[in-house]
């Protein structure tokens, strides 16, 4: 098993001995094995919704234990192929892709239209697989930021696949458009027994203010988390916050503030506490982003995120490029480090 600890360093104490006191953990709808009979159960999804929720919950090392783990690689489009693939080619085949997913014990993988299609026959009865509805492509000249739909709800379902993800750029100019096209994508999702994900992002220049990036702020994250929830997300993408009081830096929206005396602190596990009470209280899954890669940093940034995100009330960690872009083997490690979080006893709930 991987030394946590270890890989904490300094930060070791502060993040496993952390108690949450703005939300309690009582308070919240919690990852475990019966959380498809425990929370799911309220809600309005149909039988094959929740069938698919627990084949996902079922799949991989973390089966069994309400946790997820899943490889995202729609980067061949976000970032394009060269930028994605050319440090580790053998990426350019789908086979190795979803091969990385099996061989790492990921619940899911994740991947563009093109990428799953190509290879369906041979592991939709193997793996779960997402097909990413939507992508930011980034041949455009002048750059612009937009999602793009890709793939229809109906190709991913005659593949075989068990979910379908999206990504809104939440306070962007096209975000309304995203969010119309995105909520009718998921309820045609729910109707043919469909897990839905959102990737729930900010994307707005004002939102950098005085050298500091607010779109991983935790005020300005968890609203557009409770959005994915309200157009009814069953897991939520979100960046880890690194910072918080957006709303007041721009100078926009509203907000309280209580939210920034009482509800959080600085701590890390603190803000994305916030992250997990704007899902509902837990009712839709909050899993947190890797990140991109940073080379030798990378197991250790991995598991702090894991951490944060399970001792917060998270569900699980979606990470690619930390993982692909690395030799094969130890993109597997990587995979399973960031699992041993959440197996561990020692790593609990805040």
């Amino acid at each position: 098993m991987t030394d946590i600890a270890k890989l904490l360093g300094d930060e070791a104490d502060s993040l496993l001995s952390h108690t949450c006191t703005g939300f309690k953990k009582e308070d919240l709808y919690l990852p475990g094995p019966d959380f498809v009979d425990r929370v799911m159960i309220d809600n309005d999804r149909s039988p094959h919704v929740l069938r698919n929720m627990q084949s996902l919950f079922n799949h991989g090392r973390l089966a069994g234990t309400g946790y997820v783990g899943m490889l995202p690689v729609d980067q061949g489009i976000e970032h394009s192929a060269s930028a994605s693939f050319a440090p580790n080619p053998i990426y350019f085949d789908p086979k190795n892709i979803v091969e990385l997913a099996i061989e790492g014990g990921c619940n899911c993988v994740a991947s563009t239209l093109g990428v799953l299609s190509s290879v369906a026959r041979r592991y939709a009865h193997k793996i779960p697989m997402m097909v990413k509805l939507n992508h930011n492509e980034t041949l455009t000249y002048p750059a612009i930021y937009d999602q793009t739909l890709f793939a229809q709800v109906e190709q991913a379902h005659d593949m075989g696949c068990m979910a379908v993800g999206a990504t809104i750029y939440y306070g962007s100019p096209e975000s309304r458009r995203q969010i119309t096209e995105i909520s009718e994508a998921f309820e045609r999702a729910h109707q043919l027994g469909m897990v839905t994900v959102l990737w729930s992002y900010l994307r707005n220049p004002a939102f950098k203010k005085e050298g500091v990036d607010y779109h991983v702020s935790s005020d300005l994250t968890s609203q557009a988390v409770h959005m994915a929830a309200t157009i009814k997300a069953d897991i939520v993408k979100q960046k880890l916050p690194e910072n918080n009081g957006g709303y007041k830096a721009v100078g926009f929206g509203h907000t309280h503030d209580d939210v920034y005396s009482k509800l959080t602190s600085d701590n890390p596990i603190d803000m994305a506490r916030y992250q997990v009470a704007n899902a509902f209280m837990g009712r839709a899954g909050l899993i947190n982003s890797g990140g991109s890669s940073a080379g030798e940093s990378d197991l250790a940034q991995a598991v702090r995120t894991a951490v944060i995100n399970k001792r917060a009330g998270g569900m699980g960690l979606i990470s690619g490029r930390k993982a692909f872009q690395k030799p094969f083997k130890e993109g597997v490690a990587l995979l399973n480090a960031i699992q041993d979080v959440y197996l561990s006893k020692d790593v609990t709930i805040a």
